[in-house]
C-alpha cells in the first residue's frame, strides 16, 4: 500500500478549468484524487481557491508558476501559496536553453529557492526531455541544474514520461537524487513509435519500480498528469485512477 497521496496536475484539464473551474475540481474529487497541483487559479483569488478546496476536501499539492513570475512577483506568489495551503512551488518550463542560459537559470533558482525557503515553501524544478540533450562535452543540463544548485533550496519534480522519452530510466534519476525529489509526475507512454502520452498502466513505463522506489527515497506526492489524450481528459484521468485503485485498494474508499 502506498502511503504517498495522489494528486492531479490541472494542466491536464486546462480546457475544462477554463470553462468551469469549480465544477472541474469537483469532478477531480469525485474520481478519488486527494489533491491538485495548480497551473493558475483561473479567475479565482487564492482565498476563493482555498474555500473551494476545503469544500471539496481537496488539498493543494503544489503550484506550477512560470519562471518570469517567480522572478518578478515572488512575494505575491508565496503569499498565494500560503493562502491555499501549498508548500511546493514549481518552475515548470524554460524557453532559453543554451549553456549560458542554464547558468543564469541556476543562479535564479538558487535565489528564488532561498526566498521560498524563508517562507516555508519548497522550490522544485520540473523537467522535460530537452534538459537531457547533452552539451558538446557530454554533460546533461538536468544534471548540471541539480549539481550546481543548493540541494536545500532547489528540489526536483521529475516527470517520468519526459525522462523516458529522452531515453533515460526514470527510476535511475529518482534514485540518483533520492531525498531531493518530493514531487513525481506520474505518466505512461505508448509502446509504439509515436511514444504518445498514455493512461497509467496502459503503456511501457515501469511504474512498479517507481512506486517501490518512491516509498524508499521520500517522495511526498504522486501527481498524475496527461499532457494530451486520445479521449477526453476526464476519461483519461478516470482510466488512470482505476488503475491506481486496483494497485492501491485504499484509494477505493
Amino acid at each position: 500500500m502506498s502511503t504517498i497521496p495522489f494528486a492531479v496536475q490541472l494542466y491536464t484539464l486546462r480546457k475544462e478549468t477554463a470553462e468551469d473551474f469549480a465544477g472541474t475540481l469537483r469532478k477531480v474529487a469525485d474520481l478519488g484524487f486527494e489533491a491538485v497541483e495548480f497551473a493558475g487559479f483561473g479567475e479565482m483569488t487564492a482565498r476563493e481557491v482555498k474555500n473551494l478546496l476545503d469544500k471539496l476536501n481537496l488539498k493543494a499539492a503544489a503550484s506550477h508558476v512560470p519562471l518570469e513570475e517567480l522572478k518578478n512577483h515572488l512575494p505575491q506568489v508565496l503569499e498565494d501559496q500560503k493562502t491555499i495551503g501549498s508548500t511546493y512551488v514549481v518552475c515548470p518550463f524554460i524557453e532559453k536553453r543554451q549553456e549560458e542560459d542554464y547558468r543564469t537559470l541556476i543562479r535564479d533558482l538558487n535565489d528564488i529557492g532561498e526566498a521560498c525557503q524563508k517562507e516555508g515553501i519548497t522550490l522544485c524544478y520540473h523537467n522535460h526531455d530537452f534538459e537531457l540533450e547533452p552539451f558538446t562535452d557530454g554533460r546533461k543540463p538536468l544534471d548540471l541544474i541539480f549539481q550546481e544548485t543548493d540541494e536545500d533550496r532547489v528540489k526536483a519534480e521529475f516527470d517520468i514520461y519526459w525522462l523516458q522519452k529522452a531515453g533515460e530510466q526514470p527510476s535511475e534519476w529518482i534514485d540518483r537524487y533520492q531525498g531531493r525529489a518530493p514531487l513525481i509526475h506520474l505518466k505512461d507512454m505508448t509502446l509504439d513509435e509515436e511514444q504518445f502520452f498514455a493512461e497509467l498502466g496502459t503503456g511501457g513505463v515501469d511504474l512498479d519500480t517507481i512506486f517501490v522506489l518512491g516509498e524508499k527515497v521520500g517522495v511526498k506526492w504522486w501527481i498524475v498528469e496527461q499532457d494530451e489524450s486520445r479521449t477526453s481528459p476526464l476519461e483519461s484521468l478516470e482510466i488512470s485512477m482505476n488503475y491506481l485503485k486496483e494497485k492501491f485498494p485504499h484509494l477505493q474508499k
